[in-house]
């Protein structure tokens, strides 16, 4: 395309810059239940439902980002999206640092909502597309360690900064602030996505005699075969493992207290314990995630995550089985979930489709977890032990289709393969007779 720079630069620096979308996600959510729900929740008179419905709102705005940004940056490039999209967020987080009143707080939330939604599905295939053979997934499970980053980084300086009231929610959308700033500054440094100019320039210049209907990037062949079936089976395990984990995330605190009886100031000293166990695996699993062997890493995550769920749903919720939720689920999380998710969203789409397939499973999987949310507090009350069975089912229902279904999806042909005739797990597919 005319104008589209698409000189090589450094991989790692575009999956530092891109990647960063990442932690700006992770650390804009955490950071608005710490605030909205905790230091902005007196001054402004924000009431319990006031505050379930900016967070909420939050959630539905990201997926109505992901789905625009994703399609958006298919057609239009991914460097502009994620500059756009990252003006959009230091504004919503400006809004959010100098509110005064609600009115303010649902402008904000709903611009970083939408801004992050926008950001992540284009700043991923970025980071992929600029990877160089044979370490795009070891690039994308590198973004994941960036969230884990963000989070890490809002409840430490929670922690250490002793500062209450609206003065200390202030502090910490100051922080997104500043990061988001230099973020956007650096990001200006980055050039275009060379693989996707090229696709882009030749579905312009030969939409039909050269090119797949796929390859051309029409919205209605993402819902033709072979890409529905990646589609559906991208968006049914994100969404049923992300349940899960959201539950533990958004409710975790609710969970420790109102069931097994510990305080909120020590879970999150055990949160704070738990992460760095997931940093160290996931710093190990991108010296596999590259190779044929990253099936049996996804397996045994995978195991993992179902043992944790099965604790409390055979015993219990009490503070022995809830810390092995905790530590087992994180540790299986670090080679499965959502990091391995990200890999197939790379691998199982073509160029001009990958962003809009993760904008729609991301948006999906958004949508699902914000209305389980609604109830989960009162069905955690209600039904104790019928809830972890429902979360340890799906933990189960979420393994067996990234161990049996994924692995019998095509790849696409831009996808580098880890291996002769490897599948998107990394398991060698037999050659056809």
């Amino acid at each position: 395309m005319p104008g589209t720079e698409t000189t090589a630069r450094n991989p790692w620096k575009t999956a530092a810059l891109a990647g960063m979308a990442s932690y700006l996600d992770a650390a804009a959510l955490v950071t608005s239940g710490i605030a909205i729900g905790g230091h902005y929740a007196g001054p402004l008179h924000l009431g319990a439902d006031a505050i379930g419905a900016l967070l909420g709102l939050q959630t539905l705005a990201f997926a109505v980002g992901a789905l625009c940004g994703g399609r958006l940056g298919d057609r239009f490039g991914r460097r502009k999206v994620f500059t756009l999209s990252l003006v959009l967020y230091t504004a919503g987080v400006l809004l959010l640092l100098a509110a005064t009143d609600p009115a303010l707080l649902y402008a904000g939330v709903v611009a970083t909502g939408l801004a992050i939604g926008a950001d992540l599905p284009v700043s991923l295939a970025l980071v992929n597309e600029e990877a160089p053979p044979g370490r795009k997934a070891t690039m994308v499970v590198f973004s994941g360690m960036l969230w884990l980053a963000g989070i890490v980084a809002v409840l430490v300086l929670s922690s250490f900064m002793g500062v209450q009231g609206m003065a200390g929610g202030r502090i910490l959308f100051a922080h997104l602030l500043v990061v988001a700033v230099a973020v956007l500054l650096l990001r200006l440094t980055l050039s275009e996505s060379a693989e996707w100019a090229a696709a882009r320039r030749a579905a312009d210049e030969q939409p039909a005699a050269r090119s797949s209907a796929l390859e051309r990037g029409r919205v209605r062949d993402l819902f033709r075969a072979p890409a529905r079936y990646a589609l559906l089976a991208t968006g049914l395990y994100y969404a049923v493992w992300n349940l899960g984990a959201n539950t533990l995330g958004q409710f975790g605190t609710f969970l420790w207290t109102a069931l097994a009886g510990g305080g909120v100031a020590q879970f999150s000293q055990l949160t704070l314990v738990g992460l760095p166990v997931g940093f160290v695996a996931g710093l190990l699993f991108m010296r596999v995630v590259d190779t044929p062997s990253r099936h049996v890493w996804f397996a045994a995550g995978s195991g993992l995550i179902v043992l944790a769920w099965a604790l409390p749903a055979l015993f219990g919720p009490s503070k022995v089985t809830l810390v092995a939720v905790m530590l087992l689920s994180g540790l299986g999380n670090s080679f499965a979930g959502e990091s391995v998710y990200k890999v197939w969203s790379q691998e199982l789409f073509p160029t001009l489709l990958r962003a809009t397939a993760q904008g729609v499973t991301m948006a999906f999987t958004r949508t699902v977890a914000g209305l389980a949310a609604l109830g989960t507090p009162a069905f955690a009350l209600g039904h104790t032990r019928l809830l972890f069975g429902v979360l340890f089912s799906l933990a189960l229902a979420a393994a067996v289709i990234g161990l049996i279904w994924v692995p019998r999806l095509p790849r696409t042909e831009e996808s580098e393969p880890t291996a002769p005739h490897a599948v998107a797990d990394g398991t060698p597919r037999p050659t056809a007779v």
